[in-house]
């Protein structure tokens, strides 16, 4: 489980430093985000798509589309897993969600800084927490690696995978 103490103290530190994904806190905000972004693409945000977006809004980490199918069956049916990797998919296309390759679990990127070039995404193998960070110095490094490789990158997302702050701190207490 994801410690709420470190979402608060990343969000009040240095813009540099990575920036935690936590649940959402206002989740009509989020949703009327959403539907905005989807209307200037000229698409709909369906209840299906707006029923896995809140599910991943509210989780403190990274959900796999199996677990969404569960979590959101209702009367004991369980949603098919296809419809949870459709709406999925019309999400990360919308750039209101991102798949992290290395866990095989998606995130919501409604509330983070899409205006960024280059993105990191620090994944904490011990709570499963994810931050988000991202600065100049990443992106003109990448983008100076690109150039030189004369790659045209489809998106430009860094996993690191290793433990977070909190994690860290409660590791070295038992020691």
């Amino acid at each position: 489980m994801a410690h709420p103490a470190t979402y608060k103290a990343l969000v009040e530190s240095k813009s540099d430093r990575p920036h935690p994904l936590p649940p959402s806190k206002d989740m009509t905000q989020t949703l009327a985000r959403a539907e905005a972004i989807c209307r200037a693409h000229g698409v709909r945000l369906t209840r299906i798509r707006r029923t896995v977006l809140q599910a991943l809004c509210s989780s403190p980490k990274p959900l796999g589309a199996y677990e969404l199918a569960d979590m959101l069956a209702s009367n004991a049916r369980r949603m098919a897993p296809i419809t949870v990797y459709r709406a999925l998919d019309f999400l990360i296309e919308q750039g209101l969600a991102h798949r992290l390759a290395s866990r095989n679990a998606y995130i919501s990127t409604v509330d983070s800084d899409s205006g960024r070039d280059a993105v990191a995404y620090l994944i904490c193998e011990s709570c499963g927490s994810v931050s988000e960070g991202s600065s100049a110095a990443l992106t003109g490094a990448l983008s100076d690696i690109l150039l030189r490789a004369g790659f045209e990158p489809r998106s430009k997302v860094l996993e690191v995978a290793g433990h977070c702050a909190a994690c860290q701190g409660h590791s070295q207490e038992r020691h």
